[in-house]
């Protein structure tokens, strides 16, 4: 009966033959966690903008509310107080929606640029780790030529 061959063994010696160079896994890694760091200060920086934006919309509302329910000696006043109102309402949600916008555009500029020096690095680093391993994949074929033409 015919027996299994055992590749154990085959695979360990191929493996020990082309090893891993693990600094390379350890870069990426860190190249990764630069990344995340800047696209987080990005995110944080947007994100206390648009907080202190809406804040101060809230407050020059509230502001504006405040001339609105004073108490008024003709009826008409009543309804000038509500038109001022919604006319500032009006200007300051312009205001604060373009304040927005650029907070926006801000961010997606900052993640373009970073987005492309990460692919700058990522591109420049494999070929470089390609053109490493081709060489020691070619050196290690050449040595298992030379070794099996020299048990011939």
């Amino acid at each position: 009966m015919a027996k299994t061959q055992d590749f154990t063994k085959m695979m360990q010696d191929m493996m020990s033959a082309m090893p891993m160079d693990m600094s390379k896994m350890q870069d990426a890694f860190k190249a990764q966690t630069a990344l995340s760091e800047k696209m987080a200060k990005v995110a944080l920086e947007a994100a206390e903008k648009s907080t202190d934006i809406s804040a101060k919309w809230a407050k020059d509302t509230l502001g504006k509310v405040g001339a609105l329910t004073a108490s008024k000696v003709e009826p008409a006043d009543y309804a000038k107080a509500m038109s001022d109102f919604a006319s500032a309402s009006a200007e300051m949600a312009a205001e604060n929606l373009a304040a927005f916008a650029e907070v926006a555009k801000k961010v997606q500029m900052e993640t373009v640029e970073l987005m492309l020096s990460a692919g700058k690095e990522i591109s420049e680093e494999t070929t470089a780790a390609m053109k490493k391993a081709t060489e020691e994949v070619t050196a290690v074929a050449k040595k298992a030529t030379a070794t099996a033409s020299a048990a011939k």
